[in-house]
């Protein structure tokens, strides 16, 4: 057993050193070598698409990295937006699950990336390790071809002047088995090479249309979830302009704290309590010979000072004429708008500041 080791190593040390010789004294241009320019060129195309294959692997498996390195991010983001949202603020049950929303919109983005491009990516890449072993193989049994080509060539030119041929027919039986091991190689390798580079364009394109369909699935999905966002912030926005989350607006609808008299409670739905008389007690207001569009008058029992453009100032004592919003989406619970007598004045202002006339 021992043996039989000894004399293989010995073999494939001899192998090697044979092919050495040969390629050094093809490089020196002692002897010449079998040429092949279509397997050439079969070889440039293979090297070129590997080469792009590789580095396609290489960009992809980084971009999804960075891509859940951005949902990571992103949920941080959204975690920290949803917490600094107050609670009471308009739109916060439904910012809350939007931003939930998009961590889930994420996973499912890098989970495609990786299970239906990437993968397909890396079966595609592996058939070039494999066929690059065959190209080297070839290419190891082309000079093993030429090796006993020129050995032949030598002993054809000895055995012609010592008549040996014995060496003449085992030189030749060696070398036609050194070629046909070569060009079966050589044979495949002119069909499975130019398979493979055909290849490219199918797998590119599937490739690509898989991806490209699966960004745009979720920018798509994710820019109306963003697109929602934005709307309940615009709202947060516009409610916040008219003082809905002011302190001032809190205190309003409340009772005034400078005056220890406690003011009337009216709002609009006073006008379903009006009657044809003057005010009395009750706090009933006249509606008799009234401005057109005037549902009835107020008397300031204390002193505002606004504090938003779309509100109005005004004095004890002041008389004002309520009118209806112009947007009935505008009223807020506690606030009138109304008109002060004398002037161009229009403006909401807190209803428990006043009395109805």
């Amino acid at each position: 057993m021992a043996e039989n080791k000894g004399i293989l190593l010995a073999k494939s040390v001899q192998k090697h050193a044979g092919r050495a010789k040969e390629k050094l004294l093809q490089n020196l241009g002692k002897v010449d070598r079998t040429a092949d320019e279509i397997f050439d060129e079969h070889l440039t195309n293979f090297n070129r698409q590997h080469t792009c294959a590789t580095r396609l692997q290489k960009e992809f498996t980084n971009y999804i990295r960075c891509v859940r390195a951005v949902q990571s991010a992103s949920k941080t983001l959204m975690d920290a937006i949803a917490e600094v949202y107050e609670s009471q603020w308009t739109g916060s049950e439904a910012l809350y699950g939007q931003t939930k929303v998009i961590d889930t919109q994420y996973q499912q983005f890098s989970y495609k990336l990786a299970d239906q491009v990437l993968k397909q990516l890396d079966t595609y890449a592996l058939q070039f390790p494999e066929m690059k072993k065959k190209i080297d193989k070839r290419g190891r049994k082309l000079v093993d071809y030429d090796s006993q080509r020129h050995s032949f060539q030598s002993l054809q030119a000895n055995a012609a002047k010592r008549k040996d041929d014995v060496k003449v027919t085992r030189g030749r039986e060696q070398l036609d088995e050194a070629k046909s091991t070569y060009e079966m190689l050589n044979s495949e390798l002119h069909d499975e090479l130019p398979a493979l580079y055909d290849s490219r364009i199918l797998f590119l394109v599937t490739n690509l249309q898989t991806l490209f369909a699966c960004e745009q699935q979720f920018h798509s999905e994710t820019s109306k979830v963003y697109a929602d966002l934005e709307a309940i912030v615009d709202k947060l926005a516009t409610e916040s302009q008219r003082g809905s989350y002011t302190l001032k607006k809190i205190n309003a609808n409340s009772n005034p704290s400078s005056p220890q008299q406690s003011p009337v409670k009216a709002n609009l739905s006073i006008v379903n309590n009006v009657t044809n008389g003057s005010a009395n007690a009750n706090g009933r207001a006249t509606t008799t010979d009234l401005p057109a569009g005037v549902l009835y008058r107020v008397k300031a029992t204390y002193k505002y000072v606004r504090e938003d453009v779309d509100e109005l100032s005004f004095e004890v004592g002041d008389i004002i004429n309520v009118v209806e919003y112009e947007d009935p989406e505008d009223q807020e619970e506690g606030w009138l708008m109304g008109l002060k007598e004398g002037s161009t004045e229009r403006g909401m202002f807190p209803a428990n500041f006043t009395r109805p006339l």
